[in-house]
């Protein structure tokens, strides 16, 4: 998919004017700002965000092109440690794939906090690989002193090629982070058009945004259970005419997700044509329900129909 913002960082290039060009893994445990870093890089939003564990279930990649440099960013689903079921098993699998294929690392973590999830998640990343480590959220820290014997103490965890700490949602810092990664892509010529932003394509995105939205005025209601099918996807000119299913695991669940009156899923809707209208860049129209399909998230043939990897 073609973008039309383009990137919002400064200009970035190779060392000594030598073309680079290579895969970037964003690994962290889930709710790190991993989403949030790739569409800041990438300047434009293609990962959906929310305050929810298991926003991000699918790898989505996010092309940077700048000057004789080209990173293809991978935002990987947050390792999963507390919940065994298919689809947790499928996004871990998704962060191993990826991780086998790249060649670079950015492992986030938030500023002044390593938890046993952190841990694993940088357990995951084999040895060989090279990681920058990024320290996200660090607008957060109450005491910004606290900051140095953070790293010190990240230091001692693994040899990493670079330390970077960085606000993702305010922008500070991550020009800093992609001319440090720069050196260490690979020399080659670059993978994708310098106009395109995303291998993934509108289908995708349409049920991302619906998913998002749905997860957002959810709350706690329905943390866990909930995906989206897009069902229909016609194009005519620069109309797009969606028609999109709210998957869900029980029927009571379906009240929750429609809510009084429609009121939820609507506006969601609502919210999620908006974003695909910009995004897309032309109208869309969207219709909505919800079906019950029972045990979806604990079965691995049912995850597959629904594109999880």
């Amino acid at each position: 998919m073609n973008g039309m913002d383009g990137s919002s960082l400064g200009s970035v290039s190779g060392s000594e004017g030598v073309s680079r060009a290579g895969f970037v893994a964003i690994v962290g445990r889930p709710n790190v700002g991993k989403s949030t870093l790739l569409n800041r890089l990438v300047g434009q939003k293609i990962s959906i965000v929310s305050s929810k564990a298991q926003t991000t279930r699918h790898r989505v990649t996010g092309i940077l092109s700048a000057d004789n440099v080209q990173f293809v960013f991978v935002d990987t689903p947050g390792f999963q440690t507390r919940r065994g079921n298919a689809l947790n098993r499928a996004m871990n699998r998704a962060v191993s794939q990826a991780l086998a294929g790249v060649d670079l690392v950015f492992f986030v973590v938030e500023a002044g906090r390593f938890s046993d999830e952190d841990r694993a998640a940088l357990d995951a990343v084999p040895l060989e690989t090279h990681v920058v480590l990024v320290i996200n959220k660090v607008d957060r820290l109450d005491d910004k002193s606290h900051l140095l014997p953070f790293i010190d103490q990240m230091r001692g965890l693994r040899d990493f090629a670079e330390i970077v700490p960085v606000s993702a949602e305010h922008g500070r810092n991550c020009d800093a982070l992609v001319a440090a990664a720069a050196p260490l892509l690979p020399e080659g010529q670059p993978i994708y058009g310098s106009d395109e932003i995303t291998d993934r394509g509108e289908r995708f995105f349409a049920a991302e945004f619906l998913r998002e939205k749905l997860f957002r005025l959810l709350g706690d209601e329905l943390p866990y259970g909930l995906t989206v099918e897009i069902e229909k996807f016609e194009t005519e000119g620069r109309l797009r005419r969606i028609h999109a299913a709210v998957i869900v695991d029980k029927p009571a669940h379906k009240g929750i997700v429609i809510g009084k009156g429609g009121e939820k899923l609507k506006k969601a809707a609502s919210q999620a044509r908006i974003e695909m209208e910009k995004l897309f860049d032309g109208k869309v129209f969207l219709e909505t329900w919800v079906k019950v399909r029972s045990g979806w998230a604990d079965n691995e043939r049912a995850l597959k129909s629904l594109g999880y990897e």
